[in-house]
């Protein structure tokens, strides 16, 4: 079992780090610039060149069925669930294969939107009920894994 983050905007690495050390499964933070990590042996970095989806590229190569992906990106979301990977927002919102279609549609709709000068703004700020929420997601998801191996 392992853990992948897309680490560069990632505001809950603190989170996994203590969960991932609480179940003993390692953890690879990817990122396109380094990034401080723990030293720890479970925990390790991965810094991937700035190319375009450089990390995504890497994240999706790597992801199986024995892996957590933790992403706020929807179509990295998509791709890792095509491997079997269990995929989690940094809100603690699970992308499934079933929730996959309408996020991916949604997004491209707010990006017409964006792009017509209909909707200016982002995500809601990062909220306590999010990192709670995700906390008790990634364990869950720990969980889950390690009864199917």
């Amino acid at each position: 079992m392992m853990i992948l983050v897309d680490a560069d905007a990632c505001p809950v690495k603190d989170e996994v780090y203590r969960v991932a050390l609480r179940h003993q499964v390692a953890v690879t933070i990817v990122s396109n610039s380094p990034i401080r990590v723990p030293d720890h042996p479970l925990i390790a970095r991965t810094v991937v060149s700035d190319g375009f989806d450089a990390a995504d590229d890497w994240i999706a190569e790597r992801a199986t069925p024995q892996s957590v992906v933790i992403t706020a990106d929807i179509l990295l979301a998509d791709r890792c669930i095509k491997q079997g990977s269990v995929v989690i927002a940094p809100t603690g919102k699970p992308f499934t294969a079933n929730s996959i279609g309408g996020a991916i549609a949604t997004r491209a709709i707010m990006a017409d939107l964006r792009a017509g000068g209909d909707i200016i703004g982002g995500p809601a700020p990062f909220s306590k009920a999010d990192r709670s929420r995700f906390l008790q997601a990634l364990d869950e998801a720990l969980v889950r894994l390690k009864r199917t191996l």
